[in-house]
């Protein structure tokens, strides 16, 4: 079912200078479903799935560190923020809503992780 990605994905997003930092985890909410989700997101979560995620770094180089043990991965995408919060021009110059925005946007989530 294509629904938004924070339909059970959370996030925490903040810049380290030019680079933009983002954490994506699902929640030990007691879901018979957690492991499963966890192992969905591992799996979906690429430098190119968060190309595609985030248009604006299509181009850039994008780290992506898998975290199983927390549910997690977190994310770096190097030069998005330009030379950092001083010198951005970005709407978000600090990448505070980027984690937000990363959950807003939909993937192909399976039926039985709903």
């Amino acid at each position: 079912m294509r629904t938004p990605l924070g339909t059970f994905v959370h996030a925490r997003s903040g810049d380290k200078g030019g680079d933009a930092n983002v954490g994506l985890w699902v929640a030990h909410d007691g879901s018979p479903a957690y492991d499963a989700r966890v192992a969905w997101l591992l799996d979906l979560v690429t430098p190119d799935a968060v190309r595609t995620l985030l248009p604006e770094a299509a181009d850039l180089d994008v780290e992506v560190h898998r975290l199983p043990g927390l549910g997690a991965v977190n994310v770096v995408a190097h030069g998005l923020l330009g030379q950092g919060v001083a010198a951005s021009s970005r709407f978000d110059p600090q990448a505070k809503g980027l984690g937000e925005f990363l959950r807003s946007r939909h993937v192909e989530i399976p039926e039985e992780l709903l």
